[in-house]
């Protein structure tokens, strides 16, 4: 079977190749990337960009199966005609199973919400592939580490309400990904990579005080004052929407879902939050 990853270049391509080549099965793995030179063997590289669809039907042609990554552009639309345009080249490519990676609490939402990008390429892709799984991730632990950081400089982490949610370490996203790709039974399924505990702001905030020794507490504020810190910062328009965006899924409670599909589907129980954020700001480069 020959398996293609679009997106491979990514963090999260990245390590789903590396988990499709060490499983067993004899699978052929094609890394689709706008950077092939950036791929390792034994994976077959090949150039592939989202803005440019008519280099993706070449890029998808004679894979058996595909996950398709999406990309972070900011651009309100962009991500949504760039999820359209992948999975048309793969229908067009004849690709037998197409895999979305998708977003936890995606719902009808209209541009610019986090959320409408990842809802048009899964509404497209159940209305277009012949065969087709969802997996939706929740919000990376790796993620986190930015916030972390500020906390720690501001001596406080912020919200905009008290929340929990379930954070998923990148790779465990990649372990379940490739348990689907390798494995059967999965059309028409919608899975959730997620962590396995919900942790609430005073949670987060107390696991960085006890990886750094340094005292921080969890603090509610509102939406105008999360804007004017972040114009403060100097952050451009576009970031703050993003931004304030994210940390209104959280409050609203989108991130706040366990499931145990990184277990069953990747093959290994899934990191804890604490794991992954001691690993990273303990790290020389945090």
């Amino acid at each position: 079977m020959k398996i293609g990853v679009s997106g491979a270049s990514g963090y999260l391509g990245r390590a789903v190749v590396s988990e499709l080549l060490r499983r067993p099965g004899g699978h052929k793995v094609v890394a689709i990337s706008r950077t092939p030179k950036t791929v390792s063997k034994p994976a077959q590289a090949r150039f592939g960009d989202y803005n440019r669809p008519e280099t993706l039907s070449e890029a998808y042609a004679g894979l058996d199966r595909l996950l398709i990554i999406t990309t972070v552009d900011p651009e309100p639309g962009k991500r949504g005609a760039q999820n359209v345009a992948a999975i048309d080249a793969a229908v067009k490519a004849g690709v037998k199973h197409i895999v979305f990676m998708s977003a936890v609490g995606t719902r009808q939402e209209e541009e610019p919400a986090r959320g409408a990008s990842y809802w048009r390429g899964e509404q497209h892709l159940i209305a277009t592939a012949p065969a087709w799984t969802i997996l939706r991730m929740n919000f990376y632990a790796e993620a986190f580490v930015q916030q972390a950081q500020a906390a720690l400089r501001q001596g406080v982490l912020a919200g905009l309400a008290e929340n929990r949610a379930a954070f998923v370490a990148r790779d465990d996203v990649a372990a379940t990904a490739a348990g689907i790709l390798t494995g059967d039974g999965h059309a028409g399924a919608i899975y959730h990579a997620t962590g396995p505990e919900r942790v609430s702001g005073a949670d987060r905030a107390a696991i960085i005080s006890e990886i750094t020794g340094k005292p921080i507490a969890f603090q509610v504020i509102t939406e105008e004052q999360l804007r004017a810190g972040l114009t403060q910062a100097g952050l451009p328009t576009g970031a703050i929407n993003i931004v304030v965006g994210i940390q209104a899924s959280f409050a609203a409670g989108v991130f706040d879902v366990i499931t145990g599909d990184v277990e069953r589907l990747g093959g290994r129980p899934p990191k804890f939050f604490r794991d992954v954020l001691a690993a990273a700001l303990r790290s020389p480069s945090a």
